[in-house]
């Protein structure tokens, strides 16, 4: 008989979630801008079609973490705190969620499961997971700029998807 999860469990495998592809996706738009000028959270917002409460819990995180500076006024927003070439998807992930780890046993050890000094497979996760973080750490927020956003870019795809984003709205 097949458990059923409940909704406050977690699955041990890394979840690429709503606020790591969010918070990316606001990141790239900034990066896109030229000369890094402010940015106000609307044009965040409706540019990347991040939801409100959402993205301010996101911006909050990652001015937190250092990638992101936010100016106060009526003139203000945010910019990149460091080059876009100096952030990584990786440090999104780690600045939103949290470290990244494949499985649990890898950063708990026996804490965590009984079987790890004994466990077959946990070199197999170790080395997927060394992989994953390499990748993710050589893939800059500059190499995925996004000066038009996602929405205007929807809007120019074809037929298709402009009911996508009218049917959003």
């Amino acid at each position: 008989m097949k458990r059923a999860k409940t909704k406050s469990e977690r699955s041990s495998l890394m979840n690429v979630g709503r606020r790591v592809d969010y918070a990316v996706r606001a990141l790239s738009y900034l990066a896109g801008q030229s000369d890094g000028p402010v940015v106000s959270r609307t044009d965040i917002e409706k540019s990347q079609d991040i939801p409100s409460f959402y993205l301010s819990k996101i911006m909050k995180d990652l001015v937190a973490g250092g990638l992101v500076r936010s100016h106060i006024g009526s003139k203000g927003g945010f910019t990149l705190a460091k080059a876009a070439s100096a952030i990584s998807i990786k440090d999104v992930y780690e600045t939103v969620e949290r470290p990244l780890v494949l499985m649990e046993c890898l950063d708990k050890g026996a804490d965590y499961c009984s079987f790890c000094a004994v466990c077959l497979q946990k070199s197999v996760w170790q080395e997927a997971q060394s992989v994953l973080a390499n990748f993710l750490a050589g893939v800059t927020i500059a190499a995925i700029a996004d000066r038009q956003g996602l929405r205007d870019r929807l809007v120019g795809m074809p037929r298709l998807s402009k009911g996508l984003v009218n049917a959003r709205n």
